[in-house]
């Protein structure tokens, strides 16, 4: 059996198969081409395409593919064989630089929000040379933006490039201030931790709305849920232990670094983290893990749930983006060293961050707004919709002694005393760790902690690098032109402090008291639902500045604007008519069944027993009796309002439609059932409950 070391990024056209099997000029232009961003030659296109093809072929690959992100939120992909007619009869194995450079899949029936007309089909997709490509399934898949007959993106990948261009000349122009000449590229880090539930098929089978959803939609709750807290970190079942191990080997071949594993909060809940990786290369890797996860489950009779809230009361899944900026010389330019007040370079990019979360806290909510994620925001797990920033104790007053121009004397680090002697002594961190923050500084890195389960991370990072790298222009632009750089440089950061410091706390995100001060003193922005913020993308600060970064155009903007909200309405209302199909052709019905035996015990008891009152059966027969009634009743309300909404063509008045009569339809016929699932016989409910779901794999 081979090592870790040996089959690791075995399926992946990397830099040490190029360096191996390219001419060493072909290789040496490739180099360039990912490194500095130049041009490619199609004759080393045809070089590296001739290589690629021998390399995939010898691993048994028959079909090759452009592999793109569509704006539907996952991946898609066209396979096309490598064969070619030979004279003989028979074929050869072809692929040229032509077809490896650029692809024509048919764009009509991806989402466009209006970028072009259903019959205008012909769409491009673009290698991308910067992601390495890999083997799935015997098909070569090629990483690729992907764009419209009229040049518009299409994807996520092309303007999450451009948003880490849009940092890179930015970033590039404060480091020469400050006297940096080496430096070449800079570029984002990210580590996204992606939370999932494993449930058995056989549990999901049963389960309707898990089908068609992803979530539950009803579900009374269990004895016993995350109450105990003994799930998180607890000894991982061998069922998992078996799931997780085939699913680190899969990622391992794809040269996809995962490397933390670990029971979460909520019975059935987990986590996986790879290492940190370019943000490009991080969003493919997670693209493909997510898909990864699914298929190996479903070898071992699981299923993976990726829905933000698949289950009612216990905690929900969340992406954690873990981001940072570096140089291609190795310097994380948020990690503040041994003494952050005189770091000046170091302060001055940490005030760039906490400048564009506070300008743009809209763009952040609306990078993570979907109908699934609605759900878990502001629950226990998950951070509240209010954008804040968690600094620590010491670098907030560090910036506070800047602000006031006072001197800063510095925490002194306080070694941790266990009371035995036996165990290593160690300095404690300077600054405690903040679960509840949205934003949160972690030593080196900003963690941020919004996103969804299921969401791209392209999304939340093509805001945060392009409101980052406009703090950035505004900071050089000042700075350039500055005649006392050093007295300029301090302003700028002190001024910063002053503007911005109501977008830093360090307290409990959970604590009512916190939204209440966010929302009426401090003015932040709480955006609760998807219909709230998504419009505000198109807000002319907004606009202004994803444009004049290049991240996106106008007819860009506003399709994305139109897609997100469209993506929203349909979800739920596929939810909405879930639930009434669940409700009218089994639900209700099974409370009837119910309702006539208990009925008929009632009357078998008096007659066998006249003087009997069957106490227990009458009352729980007329209140199952009552809920039914209101079921039915809550069922003819929300169908009435589905009609209602039908008619409705604009896809922001029907967000909002959808928001203030739809939901809360759902909630009430949602509570209803609930409390009839928690009296109602178990052999007469139709469903698995939450107990025998969540506890189900073993």
């Amino acid at each position: 059996m081979k090592s870790v070391p040996e089959y690791f990024g075995s399926m992946v056209f990397d830099d040490r198969v190029m360096k191996a099997m390219l001419p060493a000029k072909v290789y040496r232009s490739v180099k360039k081409t990912i490194d500095e961003g130049s041009e490619l030659d199609i004759g080393v296109a045809n070089a590296v395409a001739d290589a690629m093809k021998d390399w995939a072929t010898e691993k048994g690959a028959t079909h090759f593919t452009h592999w793109f992100q569509p704006l539907t939120g996952v991946t898609a992909e066209k396979h096309d064989s490598f064969i070619t007619p030979a004279p003989d009869g028979g074929v050869i194995m072809e692929f040229s630089g032509k077809e490896l450079v650029k692809g024509e899949p048919d764009a009509s029936s991806f989402p466009s929000g209006g970028l072009r007309a259903t019959f205008e089909a012909r769409g491009y997709t673009a290698w991308d040379p910067t992601s390495y490509a890999f083997i799935k399934n015997k098909t070569l898949c090629i990483p690729t933006a992907f764009c419209s007959y009229g040049g518009h993106a299409l994807d996520k990948k092309t303007p999450l490039l451009r948003s880490m261009e849009a940092i890179n000349k930015q970033a590039l122009r404060i480091l020469r201030l400050f006297g940096n000449t080496e430096v070449k590229h800079v570029s984002t880090s990210v580590g996204p931790e992606q939370e999932y539930f494993l449930i058995t098929k056989e549990m999901y089978d049963r389960r309707p709305d898990l089908r068609y959803t992803g979530r539950t939609l009803f579900g009374a709750k269990p004895p016993k849920g995350q109450e105990m807290d003994d799930h998180y970190f607890g000894v991982i079942k061998p069922g998992v232990a078996a799931f997780m191990e085939e699913l680190n080997e899969e990622l391992w071949k794809l040269g996809i670094l995962a490397k933390t594993e670990h029971n979460e909060v909520a019975p059935a809940q987990h986590e996986l983290a790879p290492v940190y990786t370019t943000t490009n290369i991080a969003t493919d890797h997670n693209q493909l893990t997510m898909e990864i996860m699914q298929k190996v489950a479903a070898k071992h009779g699981l299923v993976c749930l990726l829905h933000e809230k698949p289950f009612d009361g216990v905690n929900g899944s969340g992406k954690h983006n873990n981001w940072s900026i570096s140089t291609d010389t190795g310097v994380n330019l948020l990690s503040p060293g041994d003494t952050p007040y005189e770091n000046a370079q170091f302060l001055l990019f940490l005030c760039a961050v906490i400048k564009a979360v506070d300008d743009y806290q809209d763009l952040l909510r609306i990078s993570v707004a979907t109908a699934g994620n609605d759900h878990r925001l502001g629950a226990n797990e998950a951070p509240p919709a209010v954008i804040s920033i968690f600094l620590g104790d010491e670098l907030t007053a560090v910036l506070d002694a800047i602000e006031k121009d006072v001197p800063y004397h510095g925490a002194k680090k306080k070694q941790m005393k266990l009371g035995v002697d036996v165990l290593p002594k160690f300095n404690r961190d300077t600054t405690d760790r903040n679960r509840t923050s949205p934003f949160a500084f972690t030593g080196n890195k900003f963690e941020f902690r919004m996103l969804g389960s299921s969401n791209s991370i392209a999304c939340a990072n093509i805001m945060l690098n392009s409101a980052v790298a406009e703090s950035l222009k505004i900071y050089a632009d000042r700075l350039e032109k500055a005649s006392d750089f050093e007295d300029a440089l301090h302003k700028m950061i002190q001024n910063t402090i002053k503007d911005h410091k109501r977008i830093i706390f360090n307290g409990n995100g959970y604590d009512d008291k916190w939204i209440k001060e966010a929302t009426q003193k401090r003015k932040l922005l709480n955006y609760r639902t998807t219909p709230d913020c998504m419009p505000h993308l198109l807000d002319e600060k907004n606009a202004v500045m994803l444009k004049s970064q290049g991240v996106f155009s106008d007819e860009e903007l506003r399709s994305r604007c139109e897609i997100m909200l469209d993506n929203y309405n349909k979800a739920v209302i596929i939810e909405a008519n879930t639930m009434l199909s669940m409700v009218k052709t089994e639900i209700m019905p099974a409370i009837s069944s119910y309702t006539l035996k208990l009925a008929e015990s009632i009357r078998i008891r008096k007659e066998a027993c006249p003087e009997a009152s069957a106490e227990y059966e009458t009352s729980l027969l007329k209140n199952l009796s009552k809920t039914n009634d209101g079921i039915e009743w809550e069922t003819e309300k929300m169908e009435a309002n589905m009609s209602k909404i039908a008619d409705i063509t604009d896809t922001e008045k029907l967000g909002y439609a959808i928001r203030d009569t739809i939901l809360p339809d759902m909630a009430a016929l949602r509570a209803l059932v609930d409390s009839a699932e928690a009296v109602t016989a178990k052999e007469y409910w139709p469903y698995p409950s939450y107990g025998e779901i969540l506890f189900s794999v073993r």
